[in-house]
């Protein structure tokens, strides 16, 4: 059955469009959104929601979606969806935060002609009739200072474009790297730096415990004399109480604001001020960047629900389709070699640690992680996802650790998990062959080859004649067809396991008659999602 996505706010037809092209069934209902009833109605037979702003994706709508997968925001800001409940749901959420850098970087560029030359103000002031050309006096942007705060996607364009216009650039981002600086063509100096001497100071971080006030009063009374402050951001960088009253006494000769701390904005210490720029969060408000994000975020989750490729998610890690490709059958080894565990153990989990050996030591672990986790945790909670696992384990306070080494052994690669509990350690390996097919390789510490299935049964056991005798026996005896057997030991006379795949599920009676035996340690029946 094709996917099935609902379109809840206002994309444009060459968007919904991507969806049908691809063979995903779609629904375009673009005012649906802003009836939060409605959409908690019908959420529940939809794989994909794609949405801008005026979709607020709650608590409540999540548990509604019973069939939800990803939730798609045509947009960089992500406001109106709750990530940690769509997490804990096991639904990706996507952004599309490159649709609109250009868009919202001249945007910010324009602002900061604007305030420089109090465009705003001559301009109503000529409307009415009056001709004060002598008080509306500008400054020009040419070898003026500009302190950038955040020099990634949009600030990095704001800085190209402001060296365009022969300012000097430096650039405050504890992520930027001096040979990146370099290459940009700006100086990269610490906050107080930036804030005592630039001319005109941009902010492009997105709001997080760390950026929050970041242009507090304290930091506010650190600038130049006669500095102008651009904000096309996020509301709640700049503390805007604080900045009025330095507008007020002079200190701040303007600023220029898209984003507030409250929005809608329908009051603001800022406005009303002389030579204040104000906007309604017009960054991103362009014919194009709205097309852009639109196609952007139709064609992502497009890829997500038809190839598994995740792009731009804000709640676990991306996986290209490039990276698909390759890492598919990786990620369903991980998958297995995580069921294998979590079936296997029945007391609580403290520690996963996680080797990556060879080749797939330089895939996207962190994905690989989540396939792990997921696989693991799918015992106590079957709905349990790549996105939930992350959540799950450390709700439960279970450490996770990664290894990566380089090719060690006769594979090209693989993967070794260790699950450690209070009353023991327990690991597996596997790997993948070159037909792309997932093979577990070791079991505590015992080399196997074993194709895996959708049904296994696995035992220990000393190694004694009339194992694989008993195995057959009993199986056949009970109608369970045996597709693959593979044993292997530690030492002759030492410790033994065989692992079978079988064709069916092996009733839990016919599993009692091979413990009643006596030849085994261990009996148990193992399930895979192989598909």
């Amino acid at each position: 059955m094709a996917p099935k996505v609902l379109v809840s706010d206002k994309l444009s037809e060459t968007a919904v469009q991507i969806f049908r092209d691809r063979g995903i069934d779609v629904d375009f209902m673009p005012d649906l959104g802003k009836d939060k009833d409605k959409l908690a109605e019908v959420i529940g037979q939809y794989d994909g929601l794609a949405i801008r702003s005026a979709t607020k994706v709650t608590p409540t709508i999540l548990e509604a979606a019973t069939n939800l997968k990803v939730v798609g925001r045509a947009g960089i800001g992500t406001d109106n969806v709750d990530k940690e409940a769509a997490s804990k749901k096991g639904v990706i959420v996507m952004n599309t935060p490159f649709g609109n850098m250009i868009t919202t970087a001249e945007h910010a560029i324009a602002m900061m002609f604007a305030v420089a030359r109090q465009i705003p103000e001559a301009s109503a002031s000529t409307h009415a009739g009056k001709w004060e050309k002598s008080k509306f006096m500008g400054v020009e942007l040419t070898n003026k200072t500009l302190g950038v705060i955040g020099a990634g996607n949009i600030g990095g364009i704001v800085c190209d474009r402001a060296r365009g216009l022969k300012m000097k650039v430096i650039a405050y981002d504890p992520f930027l790297g001096q040979e990146k600086a370099d290459k940009m063509g700006v100086e990269k100096v610490e906050l107080d730096e930036l804030l005592s001497r630039a001319d005109f100071i941009t902010l492009h971080v997105p709001l997080t415990d760390t950026t929050r006030n970041i242009l507090s009063k304290e930091n506010l009374e650190k600038t130049k004399k006669g500095v102008r402050i651009i904000n096309c951001a996020r509301g709640g960088l700049v503390d805007e109480a604080a900045l009025a009253e330095m507008l007020k006494s002079g200190h701040v000769a303007g600023a220029a604001f898209d984003v507030f701390s409250e929005e809608p904005a329908k009051e603001n210490p800022l406005f009303n001020l002389p030579n204040v720029v104000c906007t309604p969060h017009l960054g991103a408000a362009t014919t194009e960047a709205q097309e852009n994000v639109a196609l952007q975020v139709a064609d992502q989750m497009a890829n997500y629900l038809l190839t598994g490729a995740v792009e731009n998610a804000l709640n676990m890690p991306s996986v290209t389709a490039e990276e698909a490709k390759i890492m598919g059958p990786w990620i369903k080894l991980a998958d297995h070699l995580g069921a294998f565990s979590g079936q296997m153990t029945d007391e609580p989990i403290k520690a996963i640690n996680i080797l990556y050996d060879g080749v797939v030591s330089e895939m996207n672990l962190e994905a690989l992680n989540c396939s792990v986790v997921a696989g693991i945790m799918k015992k106590a909670n079957p709905d349990v996802n790549m996105v939930s696992a992350p959540v799950v384990a450390k709700e439960r306070g279970i450490k996770i650790s990664t290894t990566n080494q380089d090719k060690s052994g006769a594979f090209d690669g693989y993967i070794k998990v260790t699950v450690v509990t209070d009353k023991r350690e327990r690991s597996i390996a596997g790997t993948v062959f070159s037909d792309g097919k997932p093979r577990f390789i070791q079991i505590k510490g015992i080399n196997i080859d074993a194709e895996i299935g959708a049904n296994m049964v696995y035992t220990t056991n000393e190694d004694v004649p009339g194992i694989i005798g008993t195995l057959g026996q009993t199986l056949g005896e009970n109608g369970v067809n045996i597709a693959n057997f593979t044993l292997g030991r530690a030492d002759v006379g030492g410790e033994a396991i065989a692992l079978l795949y079988v064709d069916a599920p092996v009733p839990a009676t016919t599993l009692d008659k091979l413990c009643q035996t006596g030849m085994f340690g261990q009996v148990k029946a193992l399930q895979f999602d192989v598909e």
